[in-house]
């Protein structure tokens, strides 16, 4: 096997490079709704945008979503789609929205950022509303520059731009170019919670490490490590001061830290489960606090009285105060806003029914065992923002196009992947029944992958094994289409979610050559060789996205999302509609590339079945060949059928010293042409049935008749069942 050096390795070793993958995400959902739990909320009001309270919400759908709040209505303004997996936390200083998905470093300029993978976005609202009015030569010398662009979003008609932190570099050049983050290193494991002071002088983390780290964010100098919680830390806040400092965790503890004298002054147990979720007063006297118990309470920090304020159907994940009410988020997709009196705790405590905090974690349990329900001072939230529900259950039918999907609420779906179309919606039916009744008996490679972690369809793409699958023209209702042509799905459905990249990417191409055939200064050579190399790509671009088969035709209403990376830079994640041509071998895979606008598709295992074909036992037929005997996978037996019609010729002995023999398959309709070569593989021929009654010929397997309509690869997989060569037998039966 050929060995490469990976991408990174600077030891003189060497190993397999694994290739760039392309997913793409689909979803039938509102555009305007998460369709998964919501990781993280801010609360913000923007000069820029007016006097009205702003709710910036980060999903584990992998976007950002910006809420215009009224006393009774939340307006989706924006969706912000980048990041390429959850976004974990969001903070919003003066007009600037940072995001973070996952990450094990922290990076601080103005705010902090850390997760569980590799991604940092920065998000500067006011150049989103501004107008976009760049020449394509000025984006063309900055994409030279390394100035990279790699999310695309609608709020009012204008694009958000946003920066991989990995690659320091931001579209905003006048402010952030040549700027580099500052690294607070020193955590050894995932990072789940940062909190950092108004003025910005103190930045405190925590995460599986069961510690609270405490940074100088100016410079990332470490200046403390606080020990005392036993699991995860899991939320944390800080007061305006940067003196005090609350931390919650997976150990249902939350507990209150005095930074100044480096230790833990009081624990709060009011939990019996993990606390993910914190939130306090302006004053910091008092805390609200949820997490995995569904529970939402409200500690005054001074007196440890607490009182449960609602119970969630789902664990809370993150709460913000709004006003005198609070904002909760859980892993479903919907945004509660309950009331509580946020600008005065205290009217709460005089409904009655509290509690005082405990001081060990397994006091608050022990206090529900012995029969002290409380009764939550809320039963319905004041507001609700729905969202909708999340794939949480899929199954790849036999076909490999076909998708069975149940969500949330129960509802199943069938979904046809190859264009991203719900072909039917079942309502709330059993999945498993419905399975088997939509069960098959085909065989297909696995040619794509798939997950719903983002709460809808990841579909993924890997060389070379996605170009393993082929189907022919006619089965996918291709029309006017030849009855031997065959269709490769991967390069089919690239095609189909390229191609408004291709026609986009054509029309850039001609607006960089001038009237007298200039091309821009410093450009020439590449436009010319890249011209010269590809126009009768560009040239048939058009006619091929008008001509894209109705099989693999992406809806441009409903357009789904690419996660990719190229040569250069992260990944990234646009929709298809938002691509404007600009993107090349820097964003995408090269066996993308080469698929598309060459038609040149990665090597791959062979596409063909090997078998024999001898008479079946105690039948008095010729024997045709004693060969092994070589088609594709595809092949209907049907086609074998008529290959035995044609080399049977009932009256004369067979030809034995003729190595190579054609015939017609002499099926109705179209006739199609096959022949047998010297190594056995059934190809183009031209030679006739003769004009007599043709017999009927069945072809069996493993003692079973075999239907005309199945093919090499379902005999294979549901009648042979071994690894051995596949074994044929035919014989002649009585018409009928």
């Amino acid at each position: 096997m050929h060995r490469v050096g990976s991408t990174g390795n600077t030891s003189n070793s060497s190993r397999p490079r694994r290739e760039k993958r392309l997913t793409y995400v689909l979803n039938d959902a509102n555009d305007s709704r998460h369709c998964s739990g919501i990781n993280c909320l801010v609360i913000s009001k923007l000069s820029l945008l007016g006097g009205n309270d702003y709710l910036f919400s980060g999903s584990r759908d992998g976007t950002l979503k910006r809420w215009e709040l009224a006393d009774d209505s939340a307006v989706c303004s924006a969706t912000f789609e980048s990041h390429v997996d959850w976004v974990n936390d969001v903070v919003v200083t003066g007009e600037t929205l940072v995001s973070c998905s996952s990450d094990t470093t922290l990076k601080s300029n103005i705010v902090a950022s850390g997760g569980l993978g590799r991604e940092v976005f920065i998000w500067d609202i006011e150049a989103a509303m501004a107008p976009v009015s760049r020449t394509s030569e000025a984006m063309d010398d900055d994409t030279s520059n390394g100035v990279l662009s790699s999310g695309n979003s609608v709020l009012s008609g204008t694009t958000v731009r946003s920066t991989n932190a990995t690659n320091s570099a931001s579209l905003h050049t006048s402010q952030l170019q040549g700027y580099t983050p500052i690294a607070a290193k020193g955590h050894k494991e995932s990072v789940y919670a940062l909190a950092m002071n108004d003025v910005g002088t103190l930045l405190v983390s925590g995460g599986t490490e069961k510690v609270v780290r405490v940074w100088d964010p100016r410079s990332g100098a470490k200046q403390m490590k606080l020990r005392g919680h036993t699991d995860n830390v899991r939320a944390l806040i800080l007061d305006s001061s940067g003196r005090f400092c609350l931390s919650g965790s997976s150990d249902s503890i939350i507990r209150l830290w005095d930074l100044g004298q480096q230790r833990c002054v009081h624990s709060y147990a009011v939990h019996t489960d993990s606390v993910w979720a914190l939130a306090s007063t302006p004053n910091f006297s008092h805390v609200y606090s949820g997490g995995r118990d569904l529970s939402l309470y409200l500690t005054d920090l001074n007196t440890r009285e607490s009182l449960l304020l609602c119970m969630e159907k789902h664990p809370l994940l993150r709460l913000t105060l709004q006003d005198d009410s609070i904002w909760v988020a859980t892993t479903d997709s919907s945004l509660h806003r309950w009331s509580a009196e946020g600008q005065n705790p205290p009217k709460m405590f005089q409904r009655g029914g509290s509690f005082l905090a405990g001081n060990l974690s397994f006091t608050r349990a022990r206090a529900c065992l012995e029969g002290s329900a409380l009764v939550p001072v809320n039963t319905q939230p004041s507001f609700v923002i729905p969202g909708s529900p999340g794939i949480v259950q899929h199954e790849i039918l036999n076909n490999r196009r076909h998708v069975l999907t149940k969500d949330a609420e129960g509802t199943v779906k069938l979904w046809e992947i190859t264009r991203g179309a719900v072909l039917e919606d079942y309502g709330k039916v059993s999945f498993e029944e419905k399975k088997e009744e939509l069960f098959e008996m085909v065989s297909i490679p696995a040619w794509f992958t798939m997950d719903t972690r983002l709460g809808s369809m990841s579909v993924h793409l890997d060389t070379p094994q996605c170009f393993s699958a082929e189907m022919y023209a006619v089965d996918l209702n291709v029309p006017d289409a030849p009855e031997e042509q065959k269709i490769n799905l991967a390069q089919e459905t690239l095609r189909g979610l390229l191609a408004h990249w291709l026609s986009r990417r054509r029309q850039r191409l001609a607006t960089q050559v001038s009237a007298n055939g200039d091309f821009p200064v410093g450009q020439e050579n590449a436009l010319r060789n890249h011209i010269s190399s590809r126009i009768d790509v560009h040239d048939d671009a058009e006619t091929h996205i008008a001509g894209i088969h109705p099989a693999f035709d992406f809806s441009t209403t409903s357009s789904p999302s690419i996660i990719t990376e190229g040569s250069q830079g992260g990944p990234w994640r646009k929709k298809i509609t938002d691509l404007d041509g600009t993107e090349d071998e820097k964003d995408f895979p090269w066996w993308c590339l080469e698929c598309v606008l060459h038609g040149r598709l990665s090597p791959r295992e062979s596409l063909k079945c090997s078998f024999y074909l001898h008479p079946y036992e105690g039948t008095t037929v010729q024997v045709l060949t004693q060969g092994k005997l070589s088609a594709p996978r595809i092949l209907r037996i049907q086609k074998v059928i008529n290959y035995v019609l044609e080399k049977m010729v009932l009256d004369r002995p067979l030809d034995s010293s003729n190595s190579e023999t054609t015939f017609t398959p002499g099926l109705s309709g179209n006739q199609s042409h096959a022949a047998v070569v010297g190594d056995g593989s059934l190809r183009s021929g031209a030679r006739v049935w003769q004009q007599k009654a043709k017999p009927l010929v069945e072809i069996l397997c493993n003692n079973q008749v075999l239907s005309p309509d199945m093919s090499l690869a379902t005999v294979r997989a549901y009648i042979w069942k071994k690894p051995d060569d596949l074994y044929l037998y035919y014989r002649l039966v009585q018409n009928r």
